[in-house]
């Protein structure tokens, strides 16, 4: 059974940071490419961030130089470094699988940044 479980969300003023974290089980994490996704108040789910199993990083242009994301293989978790804050980056994130994302996500994490 797919668990994914984001944590470490919070409410920000503009320019601070958060520390993103999802706790997988159910996969086989070390093989698959990791995604952070962001839903944003009556908007769909994008991926922002994704990392493959080599570590490989890719972002959208909106977060590039402000958000890292990286993976834990050992403890079955990925994180999302997130400086620079803007209140566009107000949502609620989600972790799953980057090219096939699982039916099963997670209650995500809500990120709010005040202005």
């Amino acid at each position: 059974q797919v668990q994914l479980v984001e944590s470490g969300g919070g409410l920000v003023q503009d320019g601070g940071s958060l520390r993103l974290s999802c706790a997988t089980s159910g996969i086989i994490f070390f093989i698959n490419e990791m995604g952070w996704y962001r839903q944003a108040p009556g908007k769909q789910r994008d991926l922002v961030a994704r990392i493959s199993s080599g570590g490989r990083t890719s972002y959208v242009d909106s977060v590039k130089g402000r958000f890292t994301i990286s993976r834990d293989n050992a403890k079955k978790t990925v994180y999302l470094q997130m400086n620079s804050l803007k209140p566009e980056d107000t949502g609620v994130y989600y972790c799953n699988t980057a090219r096939s994302p699982f039916d099963s996500w997670g209650q995500g994490t809500q990120v709010t940044v005040s202005s």
